[in-house]
């Protein structure tokens, strides 16, 4: 079955722009934290967090919190989405303990617009998703039997022989298959992912989840991500010869 990617903020950190304000005020004042927070209003609260950001003074940022659930992406997305490691936390559905029965996967757009390149696609899932049954299969009554002779009880047996097989009947399941993750990043490691991943030159998948993750946190704190997409939204392209070539586009699509 085919999916579509989904993100939903579930969780940021209570009034994240005066706490960014506080922790950043505190570095140059004699006050205690408490009246440091009791002193700032809204407006100051902006202007300063909006300085800041357009100074690139980011530390302060690393205070805040935002939690992500992430569904109908593929074990594709989730490579590349782990490697963003600073600052950021991960707990993802596991194929070796979760079985993947009629799982659902992940179309490419290109693939998608050619029907017979869809068929042969659809097929093709669904050819091991018949591989994966049956070798989950194979695995467990042969796993099933030997610890039976082990002494197991049936229900002992039962666990882990479903455990075991479903561990190596995994291994042809394709990238294509649909995954589930929450993710958790501190604002300053969510620039840096949106600098990479909005960015036009980033894979089509992480892109869409990575402009929707930027869209969701701006409602929850506007200032703070402000300036945030790819580096050409503040900046000159960092690319080079291999710009996307739609600068004044992708500015237009990411700037408040």
């Amino acid at each position: 079955m085919e999916t579509k990617c989904k993100a939903t903020l579930i969780t940021f950190t209570p009034e994240p722009e005066k706490i960014i304000a506080s922790a950043a005020k505190l570095c140059y004042s004699s006050s205690d934290i408490k009246s440091l927070m009791n002193k700032l209003d809204e407006v100051e609260v902006k202007r300063f967090i909006d300085m800041l950001a357009r100074l690139g003074h980011e530390s302060p940022f690393e205070h805040i919190n935002f939690t992500f659930g992430i569904e109908g992406v593929s074990r594709s997305l989730t490579h590349q989405l782990v490697r963003h490691r600073v600052g950021s936390s991960y707990s993802q559905k596991s194929q070796r303990y979760v079985t993947e029965g009629a799982f659902e996967y992940v179309v490419p757009p290109e693939i998608k617009k050619i029907s017979k390149a869809h068929k042969i696609y659809v097929e093709t899932m669904e050819l091991q998703q018949q591989a994966y049954d049956q070798l989950a299969q194979l695995l467990f009554d042969a796993h099933y039997e030997t610890l039976i002779k082990e002494g197991k009880t049936e229900k002992q047996a039962k666990n882990m022989a479903e455990k075991m097989a479903i561990e190596d009947a995994r291994f042809v399941l394709p990238n294509a298959c649909e995954t589930k993750i929450v993710v958790t990043m501190n604002a300053r490691a969510l620039f840096n992912f949106f600098h990479h991943r909005c960015c036009n030159r980033a894979q089509w998948e992480i892109r869409e989840l990575a402009t929707q993750m930027l869209m969701l946190v701006r409602e929850a704190a506007p200032t703070v991500f402000k300036y945030s997409g790819p580096n050409c939204v503040s900046g000159p392209c960092p690319e080079g010869g291999m710009t996307c070539g739609y600068i004044n586009e992708v500015r237009k699509k990411f700037k408040v």
